[in-house]
């Protein structure tokens, strides 16, 4: 039952889970190699063709699926026998539509606010900080205002504390007793479920009130509208879980690309000091009570290149698990219906073949066209692609832009260790030295 899931784990926890993947690759076949994980038969589909491959047959040869272990904490025994896929196909719509350019670039400004708010409260007063929690912390703030417009920082904590205890728990071994990591988190999925449901209950309130806006309303709102031909809407157990989903998957993936830049950038000084210029340029071309807007975004390639490389290195998914619907043939392999597929943007990354050199840091990898297709993957692709990928862009943009322009770093710990749960994160937090710049830098 077991299979290589504790190796793979092994692995992901010493900071190299694309060992795993690369070694396989070597032993067996660079395309497609068999493994068995959470007591299912995989096969793991590898480089930029299996990529595209499992990316352009989204509902002919596979749909999405989800380990017993992860339904069990992201989902309620009510919310399961509730939802059909006309809900997923409905909750899809109203996500895409929400995270589109055109809606995001008015969430702009409100997220400059906030960061420059978050780092005069949590990052200016000290000397030296510790990075995850810090980005948790605002990335967190920042979904629960945009996703359910939640400012109160009582009301914000009241769903992060719960939070913490699923991101660290949810992908240890899946061991239900009191006293591990995996319990704590289903007893948190639970805490929050009815946190969200009393949330939704208010909101149904105020749709009914006519106080909350129907158009362009928070994304919790929007999922509630939401309603088939025949006007039916979901069952608020499925969308408090798929809500709960979309949190934590937003949140966890884009802290974790933060706190990666924040190490990056205090590794490379040369890379830092290009930034920091492209930063300055922008905010030197504004008010001193301006905010961002879109046409500073657009002017931060430099920075995006940087923020890219960083998820090449370290990308804040390991990939996405899928079910074969019918058997189906790749590369001389057959792949028998009902076995799962599994692809991970280790198998490219750091792939000499797509990206020479791949251990080094380097940007200007992203100049021009960029990598071939197919190869850069940080957000899956096809019909399945991250929805919300446009918004971790912004997110990741705009936190550059501040925290780039208020301080230079250091890192505390050269040489800190990194693990895999969720995303990959520093051991220790990432503590960083604080050299705030002078005023007129």
């Amino acid at each position: 039952m077991i299979g290589e899931t504790l190796e793979y784990s092994k692995v992901a926890q010493k900071g190299n889970p694309e060992m795993f993947i690369m070694e396989r690759m070597s032993k067996y076949s660079t395309d497609l190699f068999q493994t068995s994980l959470f007591g299912e038969n995989f096969a793991v589909f590898c480089g930029a063709s299996g990529n595209k491959f499992l990316f352009s047959n989204e509902k002919k040869y596979v749909t999405s699926w989800w380990p017993r272990f992860l339904l069990k904490v992201l989902f309620s025994a009510e919310s399961l026998e509730n939802i059909d896929q006309q809900d997923s196909i409905k909750l899809r719509r109203v996500v895409v539509e929400f995270f589109s350019s055109e809606a995001l670039q008015h969430f702009i400004p409100i997220m400059d606010l906030m960061a420059k708010e978050h780092l005069e409260a949590d990052w200016s007063p000290l000397g030296e900080v510790k990075v995850l929690p810090l980005s948790m912390k605002y990335t967190f703030a920042l979904a629960c205002r945009l996703f359910m417009s939640i400012r109160d920082p009582n009301h914000v904590t009241r769903f992060a504390d719960p939070f913490h205890l699923i991101t660290n728990g949810i992908m240890s071994l899946p061991i239900n007793i009191p006293g591990t990591a995996y319990n704590r988190a289903v007893k948190a999925s639970k805490v929050i479920h009815q946190e969200l449901l009393a949330v939704i209950k208010e909101k149904k309130k105020e749709l009914l009130e006519n106080k909350a806006r129907t158009v362009a309303g928070d994304l919790l709102t929007n999922m509630l509208l939401a309603s088939d031909e025949n006007g039916r809407v979901m069952n608020d157990m499925v969308v408090a879980c798929s809500f709960m989903g979309l949190l934590i998957a937003g949140h966890h993936s884009a802290s974790s690309a933060i706190t990666f830049v924040v190490k990056y950038l205090a590794e490379f000084p040369h890379v830092y000091s290009e930034v920091f210029k492209e930063q300055m340029e922008i905010a030197r071309s504004k008010g001193p009570k301006d905010l961002l807007n879109w046409d500073d975004i657009k002017k931060m390639k430099y920075s995006w290149n940087v923020a890219c490389e960083t998820m090449r290195l370290s990308p804040p998914s390991q990939g996405t698990y899928r079910e074969a619907i019918d058997d189906f043939t790749y590369t001389g392999f057959t792949i028998p219906k009902g076995w799962k597929t599994y692809w991970t943007p280790l198998s490219t990354h750091k792939n000499p073949k797509y990206f020479p050199d791949p251990e080094k840091f380097d940007p200007s990898r992203f100049e021009g066209n960029g990598p071939a297709p197919y190869t850069f993957v940080p957000f899956g692709g096809g019909p399945r692609v991250c929805p919300g990928r446009e918004y971790a862009r912004l997110e990741i943009l705009v936190f550059m832009h501040n925290v780039v322009t208020r301080f230079k770093w250091e890192k505390a710990i050269p040489d800190e260790k990194i693990a895999y749960n969720l995303s990959p994160i520093p051991v220790d937090g990432l503590p960083v030295y604080l050299k705030p710049h002078k005023q007129g830098c």
